[in-house]
């Protein structure tokens, strides 16, 4: 098995190249279900790259959120675009890239978020991310909203020292375009 490469990387530290090839891989492996906002939200924070020989086959992203939560503004590393290359799935890249985003939350906010869908939803769960038991909703422009579709997909994850959740408190989002969590 060629060996892998993992690079941690700001934004900010990624050319051009870098973010086409990101963007590549996620189209391919979402299956043209990644459009322009979904790759806005991946931007801006630290990027998790697995490469093996040379190409990049697994990445995952985390930028910061709030969430407000009885009462409270909770700083949050929000994970985005974590995606396997298809020939290389089932061989740990998920978690290993998992294990970075993870180590960036613990060293820089109170609280990890993430929106799994059912393919994923394992594979956080087997990290210990949860999903959010009590209301969930967004902060949006004509105030708060609850957003009944996203319970049960809506997943917290709390580092060590970091804020607990009130299981049966509302967790509510802050507003950004497309989908909000």
């Amino acid at each position: 098995m060629t060996p892998t490469r993992t690079r941690l990387a700001h934004t900010s530290q990624l050319g051009p190249d870098a973010l086409a090839g990101i963007r590549a891989l996620l189209d391919a492996a979402f299956e043209g279900d990644f459009g322009d906002a979904d790759f806005e939200h991946a931007l801006g924070g630290m990027h998790v790259l697995v490469h093996r020989g040379g190409e990049l086959v697994a990445h995952g992203s985390v930028v910061q959120r709030r969430v407000l939560h009885r009462g409270r503004a909770l700083r949050t590393g929000y994970v985005e675009a974590v995606a396997v290359r298809a020939d290389a799935r089932r061989r740990g890249l998920g978690g290993v890239v998992m294990e970075g985003l993870e180590g960036v939350i613990a060293g820089a906010y109170v609280l990890g978020a993430l929106s799994a869908s059912e393919a994923g939803a394992a594979l956080y769960g087997a990290r210990g991310w949860r999903p959010h038991p009590g209301p969930v909703g967004v902060l949006g422009p004509h105030g708060p909203e609850r957003l009944p579709e996203e319970e049960g997909s809506a997943y917290v994850w709390t580092p060590p020292g970091g804020t607990v959740l009130d299981p049966a408190g509302r967790i509510d989002f802050d507003w950004r375009e497309g989908d909000v969590v």
